[in-house]
């Protein structure tokens, strides 16, 4: 992105001294938030902040988090929107762990406010279809049926500081619930991006996700009637819910553009993405671009027990690593750099089918 306008020499100072400050925030966090803990594993809530809903960061295993922009920056490194040029929309849907009737609905927008800033909306919908309702007395269900639903908004602002930073924070509203019982959180996001090099073709990011006080459930669902001996009056026994943490990340990625004539472009990218709640894993990606028009893209995520079997304790993870994806993108006015894309994305896992995510986007 071309951005003509310059900074005074002292708020330059002050932002390399912010970017400073947040690197070394990040190396020295506490320990329980670097260090990727597998015995922790399935302690965190809230874990569908970890899934990214988004098809075109997904092609390549999300190894683009230093390079990516506009609205899908917004889950995962959110200075990136700050590269919307005016506005972008996005509709996904993902078809999770195929076969297991799970899908996940995305939309948002970014639009450019002020000379360098941006505003940003995402709601992601995870929806588990509907799922037979069963009792001690009847447990072959006959009573009807439930729909548990996962909803995170998340809302946004990024802004180019200069030329070569950019950086942005997230809002994220959390809800999590079924017909009688229910949780609501909030987390933020923070992230940064460093664009460098003779053609601005050296990429650099960090970003810390799913910042927040701890979540708890509450309703009449964890209630019920019951006798007490001696007692001929039925009491209402509610029974307390143990508050649960949110997965924390921290995401470092880099990235390089190897450019070439005819507007061809090939991308190598890589994330380090250390879990609080679950094993670290590093990422590695490829993005082909052929004049913008058609993008194809692979990337692999490796953990511990990433090659294991499904059965073995140190597989704790569906997913196999592979993600491959394409994007088919038609200018529709070349004057104000309009256009509209198709993208689609592909993840391997163990004993479904994948899952698949197709988008439609639209910039103007």
């Amino acid at each position: 992105m071309n951005r003509e306008f310059e900074i005074p020499m002292n708020m330059k100072t002050l932002y390399r001294y912010l970017i400073v400050a947040a690197l070394m925030v990040a190396v020295s966090a506490p320990q329980h938030i670097l260090a990727g803990n597998k015995d922790r594993s399935g302690q965190a809530g809230a874990s569908e902040l970890l899934i990214n809903p988004w098809a075109r960061s997904t092609g390549w295993g999300n190894a683009g988090m230093s390079r990516i922009r506009g609205l899908e920056a917004i889950w995962g490194n959110v200075a990136g929107t700050a590269f919307t040029k005016k506005t972008e929309a996005i509709f996904a849907h993902t078809n999770w762990l195929k076969g297991s009737d799970v899908n996940i609905f995305a939309f948002g927008f970014t639009q450019k406010v002020g000379e360098s800033g941006a505003l940003g909306l995402g709601i992601m919908s995870m929806n588990f279809g509907e799922i037979p309702i069963t009792t001690p007395s009847y447990p072959d269900g006959g009573l009807g049926t439930f729909s548990p639903n996962l909803l995170n908004i998340n809302m946004s602002y990024a802004k180019a500081f200069s030329n070569s930073i950019y950086a942005g924070f997230v809002l994220k509203l959390i809800s999590e619930s079924i017909s009688d019982v229910s949780a609501q959180g909030v987390a933020i996001d923070a992230g940064i991006q460093y664009l460098t090099g003779a053609d601005e073709n050296i990429h650099f990011g960090i970003t810390l996700k799913n910042i927040g006080p701890t979540m708890k459930f509450s309703g009449d669902g964890l209630s019920l009637r019951a006798f007490i001996p001696g007692q001929e009056t039925q009491f209402t026994i509610e029974q307390r819910s143990e508050a649960f943490e949110l997965p924390t990340q921290l995401v470092i990625g880099t990235a390089y553009d190897f450019l070439f004539p005819a507007d061809y472009r090939f991308t190598l990218a890589g994330s380090f993405i250390s879990n609080s709640f679950t094993n670290d894993q590093i990422t590695v990606g490829g993005e082909f671009s052929l004049k913008d028009y058609v993008m194809l893209r692979a990337g692999y995520t490796y953990e511990e027990g990433i090659w294991s079997e499904i059965e073995e304790a140190d597989k704790i993870n569906v997913s196999k690593g592979l993600s491959a994806g394409l994007s088919v993108q038609v200018p529709l006015n070349k004057a104000n750099g309009s256009s509209f894309a198709i993208d689609y994305s592909y993840r391997d896992t163990d004993h479904f089918s994948g899952n698949h995510t197709i988008g439609a986007r639209i910039s103007f």
